[in-house]
């Protein structure tokens, strides 16, 4: 029984430290984090530039997503245990409010209820 779980243990360990690091050379994250809800207007410019690494950000965890993108501007629970991140690309209503509801672009990133993204979406306001 002992044996059980410490092989439990060590595949959950496993599964949790083999998170995929996304390639963003070239991306500045530190831009990217210091232009909350894109109210500064900085986001905007690198919407091209994220699009393009639209495929790198898939299968990162939240955890690590947090790490690179910072806080999102919105999280959104799902069906099944699946979250949404979402971080406006540009000025909008949210800067007055965040409660309020605003069509700025976004990125959202759905999280599977393993955290990891699954699927990287870019639309006119929230999902």
């Amino acid at each position: 029984m002992k044996y059980i779980q410490y092989l439990f243990l060590s595949l959950l360990f496993c599964i949790s430290s083999c998170t995929k690091k996304p390639k963003l050379e070239g991306f500045d994250l530190e831009k990217w984090q210091a232009d909350k809800g894109g109210c500064k207007g900085d986001r905007v410019q690198m919407i091209e530039q994220l699009k393009a690494l639209k495929q790198e950000l898939k299968g990162v965890s939240s955890n690590d997503m947090e790490d690179y993108l910072g806080k999102p501007d919105i999280q959104q629970l799902a069906d099944r245990n699946q979250e949404y991140y979402v971080y406006f690309l540009d000025k909008g209503t949210h800067c007055e409010d965040i409660k309020k509801h605003s069509d700025a672009p976004t990125i959202a990133i759905r999280f599977s209820a393993m955290g990891l993204a699954t699927e990287v979406t870019f639309q006119k306001g929230t999902p």
